[in-house]
């Protein structure tokens, strides 16, 4: 009797505690979210590119074969009905985290229904589409812009000519031999596992698997299986670079799309029950954080001339190269970045047909010093992903004032990955962090 007696006050309290009106919203929102990976897996039967990875129930997956022609008016009608819902139950909500999932789930079914509609063959401008996919538009560029960073280079680049073919000899200099890249993409991996592992604890079992492939419009890929395991992709049709090495250790693995894709898992999935996030539509709003992260993930990793360091000390003498002049080839890397909004220029002019693919191609070579198959390559992306190329330098640009802004610094590290990882576990509009 004592003992029900001591228990009777904390019963009291939890009954208390339970509030009826919150837990209908959480149920309601619940039973959207289920709705909402199930629209977009049956969007996935008849899009092949929809879905960048799942891992949540089977019993969510479309019962029936996908019908034999696209039912485009049936699957914007249920993206626009649950759209309604969502927006419904997020001007009511009175928790903080139900309306930022509802918001969340919108946004995305705002790209859901544009991409169902470029499937379809209903194209718009590259500014619109990309604001309907990815949430935001991408700043425009002039040529003045980039020949100002060309400037840059031809002043630190040896010999004399074209900017192009002074940069494309230095860098042949530190092409990764193919009988070494196995150990040295490996080898840069673990540097990035072990830096990301210094900060952040990862799921238990946590693994990827490395494959080498080829005929891929891009250069890498993260395929996220769940259950904390990945296959990263290398294409090796074009040459690869020693700083791309790094790049792949972080962008793709860690503490890039590998932890990205985990943390979500992990801290949303698992321990919150938040089954939207277990579909990741690759054309949505996610992927602008998914990719500018990853591209600043190579930055958290590799801080200052970190990058320098790691390849003058481990991955050149591991592929068997000199270290004569990978100082002058990371400073012009650097003024490099600065060019890759042009990319973005080139996939406007494709998309909205104000530049053919021959200028295209041209805009590639003289302004993102791609060589001649990197540039072609690049436009078979564009072709495929089209407005998809503003996540990763608009996003890069977005997640790094984001984080700097609020602290995390080249001077305070550890802020830096803190605020890193809150980003990584948590549903994020990209309208958040873009500058009001």
């Amino acid at each position: 009797m004592k003992k029900l007696l001591l228990f009777a006050p904390i019963l009291f309290i939890l009954s208390c505690n339970i509030d009826p009106a919150r837990d209908r919203e959480n149920q309601k929102l619940n039973s959207l979210a289920i709705k909402y990976v199930k629209l977009g897996l049956t969007i996935g039967q008849y899009d092949s590119d929809f879905v960048d990875a799942y891992y949540g129930p089977d019993s969510l997956k479309p019962k029936q074969q996908a019908a034999k022609e696209f039912p485009k008016d049936s699957l914007l009608a249920d993206a626009n009905i649950l759209m309604n819902e969502l927006r419904s139950v997020a001007s009511s909500s009175t928790v903080d985290s139900n309306k930022m999932r509802a918001d969340w789930m919108s946004d995305q079914l705002l790209a859901f229904s544009r991409r169902i509609r470029i499937f379809s063959g209903e194209e718009r401008p590259f500014d619109e589409e990309s604001r309907e996919l990815f949430g935001v538009t991408a700043p425009v560029y002039t040529e003045d812009y980039f020949k100002a960073q060309i400037a840059q280079l031809d002043s630190i680049l040896p010999g004399k000519g074209r900017v192009n073919d002074r940069f494309q000899k230095l860098a042949n200099k530190f092409i990764i031999p193919k009988d070494k890249l196995d150990p040295v993409i490996k080898a840069a991996i673990a540097e990035a596992r072990k830096r990301t592992l210094a900060h952040y604890k990862l799921p238990a079992g946590e693994t990827f698997t490395l494959e080498y492939v080829t005929n891929k419009p891009w250069s890498g890929y993260n395929w996220y299986k769940g259950g904390y395991k990945s296959t990263v992709q290398i294409n090796t049709d074009l040459k690869i670079f020693i700083d791309r090495a790094i790049d792949v250790g972080s962008h793709e693995s860690y503490p890039g799309h590998h932890v990205y894709n985990m943390l979500l898992e992990k801290n949303l999935y698992h321990d919150k029950g938040w089954v939207e996030i277990s579909l990741y539509p690759l054309f949505s709003p996610q992927s602008l954080i998914a990719e500018g992260s990853a591209n600043y993930g190579i930055e958290v990793a590799f801080p200052g001339d970190e990058k320098v360091k790691f390849a003058k000390s481990v991955l050149l003498p591991l592929a068997g190269l000199d270290t004569a002049g990978v100082d002058l080839y990371f400073k012009a890397l650097a003024i490099k970045g600065n060019l890759n909004y042009a990319r973005n220029e080139a996939a406007r002019g494709l998309i909205n047909n104000t530049m053919s693919r021959d200028k295209a191609r041209t805009y590639l070579t003289k302004y993102c010093l791609m060589n001649d198959e990197t540039a072609d390559k690049s436009l078979s992306f564009i072709k495929k992903y089209r407005s998809y190329v503003i996540n990763y330098n608009y996003g890069l640009d977005l997640v790094k004032n984001y984080i700097e802004s609020n602290g995390g610094t080249a001077k305070d590290p550890q802020k830096r990955w803190e605020l890193f990882g809150q980003l990584l576990s948590h549903e994020v509009a990209p309208a958040s962090l873009v500058k009001k």
